[in-house]
Order: structure tokens, then C-alpha cells, then sequence
């Protein structure tokens, strides 16, 4: 049995206690490979909370053969859809039971506050693995006419096999929930690589698993650098299929991977540079607090933050004071305090990256509106940083940051705001506010992203899908079409009537 890691938990005398050994077929084992454990830190204070082993690519074989063997012998299509949804429905209540403490090692790991990962993240997820489960028993093929004399054709939407899983630091739980849930409701295995930076809450999650009575083998879960673990699973030759959610280099290498072991299926959600669009017809109170939240949610690691702002010139310095104040209210600072609103980045490699960011803004010759000062304390935190009167060249303009940086500039016309707006190798997600419906209507089709909001900005829903064109990604998750990138459809063509003549 591998060792646990007791947490200390903030204003209590509690702690949480974290497996940390790899978890294959149910139990926590040391690694195969003796590799140097990885070490987990705390953003807030930038102390060790504690160490957890590190898979190596003996450890991925591993976690690939229980797979295979539950796909087998005790799920895939040994299990019926209303056995899966049970489970799913019953993971979700222990979730659920958990919450507060889930949220705190949240917290302790990645940084966001526990009010947010307890009512938004984990909430959410909850929510997510309970959407999936109502699928598990709904998963429905075809019967075609081909011709009714003689012949039929069905088709069998079977699941794909073990599938790889390899999950960001920025939503450790949600992203967890985004990726198990529907691949358990077709009936799949999974091998889970959580990011090295934030493990722990994945870790605790398979205990999860296994009180709530997955068969063993139906998840694994294998804490390892990318290089190493994420590198295995990509070119592992008895994986189906490969998810992904982060940057979009990594994403190249893993569909090159995948291309050369064994053409797995591969989806991916990548990077953004979304643009933010606010119209002089806008309500301006509501626009602020959406382009607000567009870039401070999640301390602006979030894939689809709207780091671009574009605000009409009639009304662009009106809304910068207004922005301003807004940015300024929110809290950024202790995660057990409820009135928090924002942590601090996820690790000294991001923190030293927002800044410099924030550096070449200054250099570049962005107006600094507020913000792009250090703090003296300990901790990675990153104060709501705002530049003005940017020019598309600039890099804070171009590059994704994933901090609460966001960059301004000012249009005249629709047609200028959507050719800024496009301008982009991204196209993950994108917002505009207008109180003139004809308006709404042409640009939201105009603009070259998965995801447009209107009159609101990065709220998701379990049941619409999402996902990125150009670099950001291809596939979609949450929906009914999460489903078919873990299904793959047999067509079985029956003649009952047909007489063949032979030779032709």
C-alpha cells in the first residue's frame, strides 16, 4: 500500500487525508519506475503541502492493462447503461457528501478560493456526472431501410475502449468531471493523467471511485510530468483514444503521438485568445461586470477568458473608469475567507509568466490603467492588471497570458470590431453586449469561435457543447455530443432475402 499525506486545513484543527500512490484497479500502489515523487505546493503561502509518486512509463502499461482487462471482463459491454448511470449517479452523491472538504484541498492546491471551488467547480461537476448518468441508459443505435424485402441495416454505437485522459491545473475537479463522465456513461475505461502541478484532489477522487463501487480497472489515475506520463499515454499502442485539455503546443505533440503509434482517436481542447466585444448600446453596468468576470474568474487561467477587450469609441473611456472600479472590487487574496474572490496563479512558472507579460505591456507602450504592481508578501498572487489603448501587434495582444491581464483597445464599426475580433490563429470562445437584437444576430454568426456569449460572458452549461475552431481545438465536450467522441458506431448490414448469383 503506498503512504497518505495528511493536509492541514486553514482555521481548524482538521487536516484531510490524500492517498499518494498511483491508483490501478482500485488500489494505491508505489510506482514500477522509482522516479523522484513530485512535489505539491501550496500557491498561497509557496510552501510543500506534500509529496506524491510519479508514474513512469511501467506504471502507464500498468494502468493501460487494468483498463483493458475491465473493459473486458466487468464494463464496457459487460455492463448495462443502467448499471452505469447507478454508478455515475452514485459517484455524484459522494461528491456531493464531500463538497466542503473537496473544495479546501482545492484550495490548498491549486488557489482558488473555497467558496468558488465548492459552489462553482465542484457544484458544477456534480451536476455534470449526474447530466451523464441520465445518458448512460439512452445511448441509442439505428435500424435502416436499406430495402424491406430483403435486407436491413443496424448500427451499434459501442464504447471506444481505454481511453486516456490527461486534465489541466486550472479546474483540477471540473475538468475531472468534463472527461469521466461521459466516458463512463458509453461504457469506456480510463487511464487519468491529473497535471503534476495540482494531483491531489484527483487522488482523492478515485477513493471516490472505488466507494462507490466502479469495478476495478474501470479508472486509474497516474500523477506524472507531462513528458513522462502524458508522453506514454499519447503513444501508448493499446489506448483508443486520447483526450486532452491544455496548451496548444502540447496538443500538437500529442495528436503526432497518436498519429504515429496507432491513429488513436484524439479530441482536444486548447488555448484562446478570446475577444470581448462592448457596443455603445450596451447596458454598460452589466458589460463591466461581465468583462469583469470575463478576466478575473479563476484568476484569469481560464481557457476562454475574454483577454481582449474591444469597446466602442463613444463611449471607450466612459467604460474603462467604469471597468476599472469593477476590477478593483474584487478580492484577491485568502481562500478560506468567504469574501474572497480570486487566488493567487497556480505556481512560481505561471506567476513568473503573467509578469512577464505584464513587463512587455509596460515595454510595449500600453497604457497601465490599473494593477502591474508586485505584491511584497509571500504567495503568487497577481493583482487585476488592465492595459488600454493596445494595437493589435503587441504581445499581451497576440499571446495567451492565462492571468488576470487584460488588454483594451477601442473600434468604430461592426465590420472593424469582427475583422479585430477574428484576428486571431484561436478561436475558442468569444462575447459581445448590445441592446440591438439585428446587432447581436450578425455578429455573433460573424465571429469565428466555438462558443459566443451575448449579453454575459463564461457561463457554460452541462448539457451545450463546447469547443474551440482554428488552434483551439478539435471535438467537443459537455452535451450529447461529449458522447460520440467516446463511442465508436459498428453498422451491422443483415440480408434475409437476397439470393446472390454467382459467378457475377
Amino acid at each position: 500500500m503506498a503512504s497518505v499525506a495528511h493536509i492541514p486545513v486553514p482555521r481548524s484543527n482538521t487536516t484531510i487525508p490524500v492517498p499518494t500512490g498511483l491508483f490501478i484497479n482500485n488500489q494505491f500502489v508505489p510506482s514500477l519506475d522509482a522516479l523522484e515523487p513530485i512535489k505539491v505546493y501550496n500557491p498561497a503561502t509557496e510552501e510543500v503541502l506534500c509529496e506524491v509518486t510519479s508514474a513512469g512509463e511501467k506504471d502507464v502499461n500498468r494502468a493501460v492493462a487494468a483498463a483493458r482487462t475491465a473493459f473486458k471482463t466487468t464494463w464496457g459491454k459487460n455492463v448495462t447503461g443502467f448499471e452505469r448511470s447507478r454508478l455515475l449517479n452514485k459517484l455524484a452523491d459522494l461528491m456531493e457528501r464531500d463538497q466542503q472538504s473537496l473544495a479546501e484541498l482545492e484550495c490548498l492546491n491549486n488557489g482558488k478560493p473555497v467558496k468558488v471551488a465548492r459552489d462553482f467547480d465542484i457544484g458544477d461537476s456534480v451536476a455534470c456526472l449526474r447530466y451523464y448518468a441520465g445518458w448512460a441508459d439512452k445511448i441509442l443505435g439505428q435500424t435502416i431501410e436499406v430495402d424491406r424485402k430483403t435486407k436491413v441495416a443496424i448500427t451499434h454505437p459501442e464504447p471506444i475502449g481505454v481511453c486516456g485522459q490527461i486534465i489541466p491545473w486550472n479546474y483540477p475537479i471540473q475538468m475531472w468531471a468534463w472527461k469521466v463522465a461521459p466516458a463512463l456513461a458509453v461504457g469506456c475505461t480510463i487511464v487519468m493523467k491529473p497535471s503534476e502541478i495540482t494531483p491531489l484532489t484527483a487522488l482523492k477522487l478515485s477513493e471516490l471511485v472505488v466507494e462507490a463501487g466502479f469495478p476495478p480497472g474501470v479508472v486509474n489515475t497516474i500523477p506524472s510530468l507531462g513528458s513522462v506520463g502524458g508522453a506514454a499515454i499519447s503513444s501508448h499502442p493499446d489506448i483508443d483514444k486520447v483526450a486532452f485539455t491544455g496548451s496548444t503546443i502540447t496538443g500538437r505533440r500529442i495528436m503526432e503521438a497518436a498519429a504515429k503509434s496507432n491513429l488513436k482517436k484524439v479530441s482536444l481542447e486548447l488555448g484562446g485568445k478570446s475577444p470581448h466585444i462592448v457596443f455603445e448600446s450596451a447596458d454598460l453596468e452589466q458589460a463591466a461586470n461581465w468583462a469583469a468576470l470575463g478576466i478575473l474568474y479563476n484568476t484569469g487561467q481560464d481557457c476562454t477568458a475574454g483577454s481582449r477587450l474591444y469597446v466602442q469609441d463613444t463611449i471607450y473611456e466612459k467604460f474603462l473608469s467604469l471597468l476599472a472600479v469593477k476590477a478593483k472590487e474584487l478580492v484577491i487574496g485568502d481562500g478560506f475567507d468567504e469574501q474572497t474572490g480570486g487566488g493567487p496563479v497556480v505556481s512560481k512558472g505561471q506567476y513568473d509568466r503573467v509578469w512577464g507579460y505584464i513587463e512587455s505591456g509596460k515595454k510595449e507602450g500600453a497604457r497601465l490603467l490599473i494593477g502591474g504592481e508586485k505584491r511584497s508578501t509571500p504567495g503568487f498572487y497577481v493583482d487585476a492588471t488592465i492595459f488600454a489603448d493596445v494595437r493589435p501587434d503587441m504581445k499581451i495582444v497576440k499571446e495567451e497570458i492565462f492571468g488576470p491581464v487584460l488588454s483594451v483597445g477601442k473600434f468604430s464599426t461592426e465590420e472593424e470590431v469582427i475583422a479585430l475580433a477574428n484576428d486571431t490563429t484561436y478561436g475558442l470562445a468569444a462575447g459581445l453586449h448590445s441592446n440591438d437584437a439585428g446587432q447581436c444576430m450578425r455578429v455573433s454568426q460573424a465571429l469565428d469561435a466555438g462558443t459566443i456569449w451575448v449579453n454575459q460572458y463564461n457561463m457554460l452549461n452541462n448539457n451545450v457543447p463546447f469547443g474551440g475552431k482554428k488552434q483551439s481545438g478539435i471535438g467537443r465536450e459537455l452535451g450529447s455530443q461529449a458522447l460520440d467522441e467516446y463511442i465508436s458506431t459498428k453498422a451491422v448490414h443483415w440480408n434475409y432475402g437476397e439470393k446472390l448469383e454467382w459467378p457475377l
